[in-house]
């Protein structure tokens, strides 16, 4: 096994798998069978340098980073789990706001947020909130602090393999800084009309919420799985520097190890299980989630999103009328926020993805392949952040409940809109780059042995 504190890329008999000259290999030579890589944006086969801590490789053709190498790995991911769930335990503890208007006033913590819209009648959405902020967090950092805990021993603890295969899964799912966003645009939405206090789990729900950021960067998962697994050699007559799907091959994406399709199309990676992912064109299960995202961005915006009521009067307020009263009001950043996330956000990504879509069926494309693999990066990047009106309505519904005198309900908008946002976020994730690249030339030629810059700040390598 691997030394746990600096990662080696040596082949099981102790040799070292790739040289670290600076030679240039035409596309089309057949390398060593270990150590290949496929490019999940673009689809080109590579072969994958030696790599030290603090340098990353990236795809020659598309620029998508395949492999990030950090300095003690597993001591640092577990560092990182331990310092995140101890924040995250303080946050679920102790009381996060509480306000206060003429005697009239609530408190309430974390939970508090998804349990109360499960008594409002909206269990979908509180389930929806409860998941990205704490229990998909949870699993996670439990996740990895078991997985590091094995590879620290030197002998990985049972279930290594299945638990590793949930962390990229997850992931995408956890929305604690887009949380605290939203708890900031609730602030600035009751400090105009009340007096708010801060409580301990607010601030560290922010620590929380950065920890967690910085652990998810931290996992080397080339790393983790040859730690894990080691790495068997890629098929027979691989040929770097030309796409995989052209060869029959397919890159798993979750350990990285390059597998053979079987002709039926369906396989499983040979290291993780996990199910391969043959290109497909037309982009179908896009299309379709496309689809359904914008039948339910109608009642999204028709609907109510929340319903205000004070001193008996009750004043239901759609997105669009959230964003003008923010306006009226002054508030204009906050407005703004609004507005980007809910309405500018949602939009955007389905039309891009709409676009994509088309433009991939087209002979005649209006855009460069960089820009277009960039448009996708920044689609599948921006659609978690449509959340923020979510939380804002959690966060509201649950602090601002004391009957006619006042009160926040959800609105039938809020289930509506959290399914845009899961909607949405499913479609990117179904979008194929690789079809972005289908037709493109091999690269002239591709450097598969430099490594570049050892500074963190300077990363730049390419393979």
């Amino acid at each position: 096994m691997a030394d746990p504190s600096l990662p080696e890329e040596k082949s099981p008999e102790g040799n070292s798998i790739d040289s670290a000259s600076s030679t240039h290999r035409q596309p089309g030579t057949i390398v060593s069978r270990r150590r290949l890589r496929v490019c999940h944006e673009c689809d080109l086969l590579l072969a994958l340098p030696s790599i030290n801590p603090g340098e990353k490789a990236d795809c020659p053709r598309c620029g998508h980073t395949l492999v990030r190498r950090h300095t003690n790995p597993a001591e640092r991911s577990l560092a990182l789990a331990i310092a995140t769930l101890i924040t995250l335990a303080l946050s679920v503890a102790f009381p996060f706001i509480s306000f206060d208007i003429s005697g009239i006033g609530n408190r309430i913590e974390l939970t508090e947020t998804a349990s109360t819209l499960i008594g409002q009648h909206q269990p979908l959405v509180a389930l929806c909130v409860l998941l990205t902020v704490i229990v998909l967090p949870a699993i996670y950092l439990l996740s990895l602090s078991w997985l590091c805990l094995g590879l620290l021993s030197r002998h990985p603890l049972p279930r290594s393999r299945q638990i590793a295969r949930t962390l990229r899964h997850v992931t995408p799912w956890m929305m604690a800084d887009v949380f605290v966003i939203g708890t900031l645009v609730s602030l600035i939405k009751i400090m105009g009309m009340a007096h708010v206090e801060l409580g301990l789990s607010f601030w560290s729900f922010c620590v929380y919420a950065l920890l967690l950021l910085l652990t998810t960067q931290s996992v080397d998962s080339d790393w983790l799985w040859f730690s894990l697994e080691k790495e068997a050699q890629a098929p027979a007559g691989a040929r770097v520097g030309f796409a995989a799907s052209e060869q029959g091959l397919a890159g798993c994406h979750t350990c990285g190890l390059v597998n053979r399709l079987p002709e039926s199309g369906k396989g499983r990676c040979r290291r993780c299980g996990e199910p391969l992912h043959p290109y497909r064109t037309g982009n179908q299960v896009t299309l379709a989630l496309l689809a359904a995202s914008v039948v339910m961005y109608l009642p999204a915006n028709l609907y109510p999103i929340m319903i205000t009521t004070s001193l008996g009067d009750t004043t239901p307020a759609t997105i669009i009328g959230g964003v003008l009263l923010f306006i009226q009001n002054g508030d204009f950043p906050i407005a703004m926020i609004i507005f980007i996330a809910s309405v500018l956000v949602p939009v955007s990504k389905m039309l891009a993805l709409l676009w994509l879509c088309y433009v991939v069926r087209q002979q005649q494309r209006p855009l460069s392949r960089q820009k277009r693999i960039r448009l996708y990066r920044i689609t599948e990047f921006i659609g978690r952040w449509s959340m923020v009106d979510v939380f804002v309505v959690a966060i509201l519904v649950a602090l601002i409940r004391n009957g006619s005198i006042m009160s926040i309900e959800p609105g039938a908008g809020a289930l509506a809109f959290t399914t845009v946002v899961v909607l949405t976020m499913l479609a990117a994730m179904m979008f194929d780059p690789r079809s972005i690249w289908q037709g493109a030339e091999p690269p002239a030629h591709a450097d598969l042995s430099s490594t570049g810059s050892r500074h963190p700040s300077k990363e730049s390598s390419h393979v």
